[in-house]
């Protein structure tokens, strides 16, 4: 096996968020597996055999105390990137600008909240502004579908074009279509899950838990554990792996 050339990695499920639909459970008492030098070791490691990007993300990865030592230490080894729910990234400003992530996105999740929505709009345009590549990670939900067209309207209009969003479906319920996608992306060309319209592996990407467990996709729940914190034992992990899919039962294509 090989090809794989992204990881995202899940640095903690800690998050004083805690959205009820979180993916991965997180919440305010979370934790984590990852030490920091395991986890600079296993990217410069996976980086010595073609791993070319990394998005660390959580839970909340301003929650994970060594979070600048990893992105600092992994500079010009990997194209690091970091999502954010956006809530500590003032308090974190002066640490995210010694160690300039290659890119960061912040994440509207509910795009009902203009206060949210505007928020992140300023906190985008400050990262830009600081010669820090930014961008927005979009949640969709069905039932939201006339609040998020509103909103994503509104983001575009602050000049943040589709080219630095990504819109994420909901997944497992509250679905929506590709179709209903798109029309929040405002019928224009937009980035999305590779797997938007069939649940399908990347043979270039994988998601590896704040628990250690490897999966094909953040979301999927057949995952394996890394043995071994090596891109050997990334290899180990993903062969024979299955990818169970992720979608709301009510999830039509079309």
């Amino acid at each position: 096996m090989g090809g794989i050339e992204r990881l995202s990695i899940e640095v903690t499920n800690k998050c004083a968020k805690a959205c009820s639909f979180c993916y991965n459970s997180s919440l305010p008492g979370g934790g984590t597996t990852w030490t920091r030098d395991n986890l600079v070791d296993f990217v410069s490691d996976c980086a010595g055999f073609g791993v070319k990007a990394v998005s660390f993300g959580g839970g909340e990865p301003f929650q994970y105390e060594g979070i600048f030592d990893v992105l600092d230490s992994l500079r010009g080894k990997v194209f690091r990137s970091m999502t954010t729910n956006g809530l500590l990234l003032e308090a974190n400003w002066d640490s995210l600008l010694q160690v300039r992530p290659d890119k960061v996105h912040v994440s509207i999740h509910f795009p009902d909240n203009k206060g949210e929505v505007e928020k992140v709009v300023q906190q985008v345009t400050e990262l830009a502004s600081a010669g820090i590549k930014s961008g927005v990670n979009f949640l969709v939900r069905k039932s939201m579908l006339a609040q998020s067209v509103e909103a994503a309207h509104l983001v575009r209009n602050h000049g943040i074009s589709n080219e630095r969003i990504v819109y994420l479906p909901m997944r497992g319920f509250d679905t929506p279509t590709p179709r209903q996608v798109a029309l929040v992306a405002g019928d224009t060309p937009f980035q999305s899950m590779s797997c938007l319209s069939k649940c399908a592996a990347s043979p270039r990407f994988c998601s590896i838990g704040w628990d250690k467990k490897v999966g094909w996709c953040s979301y999927t729940t057949e995952r394996a554990a890394l043995a071994e914190l090596s891109f050997a034992g990334l290899q180990t992990a993903l062969t024979g792996l299955g990818l169970v899919f992720c979608g709301g039962t009510d999830e039509q294509v079309a």
